[in-house]
């Protein structure tokens, strides 16, 4: 299997990143790891060997991004402004830094966001931020009001980093008419904790007209690896 390793310093981070890309060709997928995961998340639990077959045929090629999760929603340590300011900041990082290093590898025109748990709540949030970098989204297992991190606090960057909050309230057409283009997924299994969050999610884009689709896994233990790796198989 082709695999790849980059490093370098992001001045909108002000440190080193790391990625590791796995595949030669098909399908950008940009996976955002767990909470507060590291770049090899992925390789580590099975989920690559899980679509190994896919990765060697062409079909898809994965980017596994780095969090700073620890810097931003989980940091007790600063103020609550600072802890969204620094998420937006990892999302300049992604979309100015990480997205031209994938154009450049790979010229496909789709290129969709993936992750679990918390790093499904990235790859949703990216996706409908920002509808004309990425085609779609695949979100397993994801969690998406995430007011609990910050304590009370919430401003306009708080609100359009929260998806059940602004899409709730969504009207413009620009950004409407791409979701609808684009292909966005929600998995969960049944008895997962983040189910409800998935589903509510799903029926506010649902009434906007956008065809987002909602899969409840039957399968017990949901809300972890081994029930990604399926996901990831039947997904991809």
């Amino acid at each position: 299997m082709h695999r790849e390793y980059h490093k370098w310093y992001s001045p909108r981070l002000g440190r080193d990143m790391e990625l590791l890309v796995h595949g030669h060709a098909g399908l950008p997928v940009i996976v955002f790891p767990t909470s507060q995961g590291r770049f090899y998340e992925f390789q580590d639990r099975g989920m690559i060997d899980a679509i190994g077959y896919k990765i060697d045929n062409g079909e898809v090629q994965l980017y596994c991004l780095d969090s700073v999760d620890a810097e931003s929603w989980y940091n007790r340590n600063v103020a609550p402004r600072w802890r969204i300011a620094r998420h937006l900041s990892y999302e300049s990082y992604v979309t100015e830094e990480v997205l031209p290093l994938v154009r450049n590898k790979n010229w496909s025109p789709k290129r969709i966001s993936l992750g679990a748990s918390f790093g499904g709540f990235h790859a949703v949030n990216i996706a409908l931020r920002h509808p004309d970098k990425f085609t779609g989204f695949l979100s397993m297992s994801g969690a998406f009001d995430l007011t609990k991190f910050l304590n009370g606090y919430h401003d306009d960057d708080v609100y359009f980093n929260i998806p059940p909050q602004y899409v709730a309230n969504l009207h413009d057409s620009w950004q409407l008419d791409r979701y609808r283009q684009n292909s966005f997924l929600l998995a969960s299994g049944w008895d997962d904790h983040c189910l409800p969050e998935s589903r509510h999610l799903a029926g506010l884009l649902q009434s906007k007209g956008v065809p987002c689709r909602m899969d409840i896994w039957d399968t017990h233990n949901s809300h972890d690896w081994p029930t990604w790796q399926r996901m990831m198989q039947v997904y991809l």
